[in-house]
């Protein structure tokens, strides 16, 4: 069982990805709408694990990424984010994130991301 945090500026997209988590047995222990919000809720909470969007208000989720990574180079964060920013996933991969999953999200990849980037 890891702790996940959630970061999208969708809230229908943190409730998909809540409830596709929280049936991997996995623990949700916060949510957050925009990257500035992960930074700080991330240096909280410390979690096993974030998923990150890309295209956030007041902070990207490459920006956020980047800054986790200062806080705990060790942090394990998937980005997701929409088909079409190619650019925007291959710089995430360089800024350290463990694995992208492109929107609209298909469950089998997400469950596969998750526990290949937790076990990783």
């Amino acid at each position: 069982m890891a702790n996940i945090i959630v970061v999208d500026d969708s809230q229908f997209m943190r409730l998909i990805l809540k409830e596709l988590i929280t049936s991997m047995g996995h623990v949700v222990i916060a949510e957050a709408e925009n990257g500035y919000d992960a930074v700080l809720k991330y240096s909280e909470l410390r979690p096993d694990l974030v998923t990150m969007d890309i295209n956030m208000p007041r902070m990207s989720g490459v920006t956020a990424l980047k800054e986790i990574l200062k806080i705990d180079p060790k942090a394990k964060v998937l980005i997701c984010s929409a088909l079409g920013q190619q650019s925007m996933i291959t710089e995430s991969i360089r800024a350290g994130a463990k694995d992208f999953i492109v929107k609209p999200i298909q469950e089998e990849r997400i469950i596969e991301a998750i526990s290949k980037v937790l076990d990783s």
